[in-house]
């Protein structure tokens, strides 16, 4: 019987768009036909998309994952057990960086010297002092936090306004992007994704693109970011997150 295209895109937590440019580009092309004709996806094509967003997860570009999935000498053990490895080196990469990773520049106070009706006006409802002395007690002996509070110290309330309005122009363009069924690895979505990496790295501090992709596991794995980016439209965290990785390995 198999499993139609809107079927997949429901088990898989991934766009009807999404599957129709695996199909194509080559990457993942339903097995079967209905008695009509309709194009259907068999257990088998179900297992190999697993295996797609697994390493797409994992920051590959569909480039290689088309070429790990199609080497004749791999088999679903072997991807899994490169799948272990390669996580394992993440979260040790990101455990030794976790102590060189800002918070936004939104969830700390350096410098902010607002009364509170402007800071309300500035920021709207998020009030960066919540997070102020979280943030100088994780972060406030690195490098990234002294240079953002250097930075910032003399920002005045038109400063943080354009700061602000810089961040929800880059948001918004994330979100329509999202809301079109664009890929998080799309052309699109990276060069966004690098505008975000250029405001980071122009008004807080030095942003390499591995730092960045610390800060989208963050806007993830905290749930205070992933309100924050859900709220301007659902599923848009992790949105950021994936084009945010896509882009990282684009640059390298």
């Amino acid at each position: 019987m198999g499993y139609s295209v809107g079927q997949v895109a429901g088990f898989a937590g991934v766009t009807v768009r999404t599957l129709h440019h695996y199909d194509e580009i080559g990457l993942l092309s339903p097995s079967t036909r209905s008695s009509a004709g309709h194009r259907r996806y068999d257990d088998a094509d179900l297992d190999r998309l697993q295996r797609i967003l697994f390493y797409r997860e994992l920051g590959f570009p569909l480039e290689e994952v088309a070429v790990l999935l199609d080497d004749p000498d791999s088999n679903p053990r072997e991807h899994l057990r490169r799948q272990h490895a390669l996580l394992s080196d993440r979260i040790a990469r990101l455990q030794q960086m976790a102590e060189a990773v800002e918070h936004a520049m939104e969830a700390q106070r350096m410098g902010i010297n607002l009364t509170p009706e402007e800071k309300f006006e500035v920021f709207g409802d998020f009030d960066p002092d919540q997070y102020g002395e979280e943030a100088h007690q994780r972060w406030g002996h690195t490098d990234a936090y002294e240079e953002s509070a250097r930075r910032t110290a003399s920002y005045t309330k038109e400063d943080w306004k354009r700061f602000q309005d810089e961040a929800d122009g880059i948001n918004g363009r994330f979100a329509e992007l999202l809301g079109a069924g664009a890929a998080a690895d799309s052309e699109e979505a990276m060069d966004v994704a690098e505008e975000h990496r250029g405001w980071i790295d122009r008004n807080c501090y030095a942003c390499s693109h591995e730092m960045h992709t610390c800060l989208g596991e963050m806007y993830v794995a905290d749930e205070r970011f992933t309100a924050y980016y859900d709220a301007v439209r659902p599923g848009l965290a992790v949105f950021v997150r994936d084009a945010i990785l896509a882009n990282a390995v684009r640059k390298v």
